[in-house]
């Protein structure tokens, strides 16, 4: 296996798309009392429903402080788990990603920094199949890679833009919501339609090829903290060909109160080699 090969089969379908790992469990359940649906263009399935749209604006208002660009965040899915933290005023940003487990022939963890104009990766790679690759050796550095702004423009598994701050992309996935309803205090339920929101960032478009007519009704629940700003979202991605159902969730905190990034010293930098550019594109 090539280092391109590598990077194609394992990079390409699981950073920051943490649905695409390996198969996860499957999808979580509904509550025991249930509550009136009200569908996104208004219209309430029962009576005693909240005023129509009421939660679908709760739901698209609760985004957009993400927009700020000040927050920490959380991306996990089947075999895959992302954090980090996002700072606008110091235009940086972090995140460490994990690909993988102890039992897998191929396990990935990278710490990505950004610092505009700058980005660093410090790249892990272990298990079987990284052991056997001789061109490993090259990546394996235990520093930190200082990339080409040039060579990752528009790369999104090793750029950042901070013109779009969120990595998972929830404005866009609550713009398709269709079914909506109020399951507590802060809490909803209901259905997306995923069939455009590739750009969210936490769904590419060989996901919602593969789910077909089911992308348009994902069910999904979500979470606000008492300002009514987005603390969780969770999708219930169903079964679909040869991938078993899986769970998206993410979750935002510390909104207004993220530090900066630290960049990494100088005596842990290197100039990232070809091998690595290799692997993400």
């Amino acid at each position: 296996m090539t280092v391109r090969r590598l990077g194609a089969g394992l990079v390409a379908a699981a950073l920051i798309t943490p649905a695409l790992a390996a198969c996860a469990s499957g999808t979580g359940t509904a509550g025991s009392t249930p509550s009136p649906t009200v569908s996104a263009s208004g219209t309430a399935s029962a009576s005693g429903a909240p005023v129509a749209g009421d939660a679908k604006q709760a739901l698209l208002d609760s985004t957009k402080e993400i927009s700020n660009g000040n927050f920490r965040f959380t991306l996990a899915g089947a075999g895959s788990t992302v954090e980090g933290l996002v700072h606008q005023p110091s235009q940086s940003a972090a995140m460490k990603i994990a690909i993988g487990g102890p039992t897998s022939d191929l396990a990935m963890k990278l710490d990505v920094v950004h610092y505009k104009p700058d980005s660093w990766v410090k790249l892990e790679l272990a298990g079987p199949t990284a052991d056997s690759l001789p061109a490993i050796k090259q990546l394996n550095l235990g520093k930190y890679q200082h990339l080409d702004q040039n060579r990752i423009k528009g790369n999104r598994n090793l750029g950042f833009d901070f013109e779009k701050v969120d990595p998972a992309g929830s404005a866009v996935l609550t713009q398709g919501i269709t079914e909506v309803r109020s399951t507590g205090t802060g809490a909803y339920a209901g259905t997306i339609d995923v069939s455009k929101a590739a750009e969210a960032g936490s769904l590419n478009a060989a996901t919602i090829a593969a789910l077909g007519t089911q992308a348009k009704t994902v069910p999904f629940t979500a979470k606000v903290d008492p300002q009514g700003r987005l603390s969780e979202l969770v999708l219930q991605l169903p079964a679909a060909g040869q991938t078993a159902a899986q769970e998206i969730k993410m979750t935002y905190s510390d909104y207004g109160a993220a530090t900066a990034a630290q960049k990494p010293p100088a005596d842990q930098v290197v100039e990232a080699p070809a091998e690595l550019y290799s692997l993400f594109n």
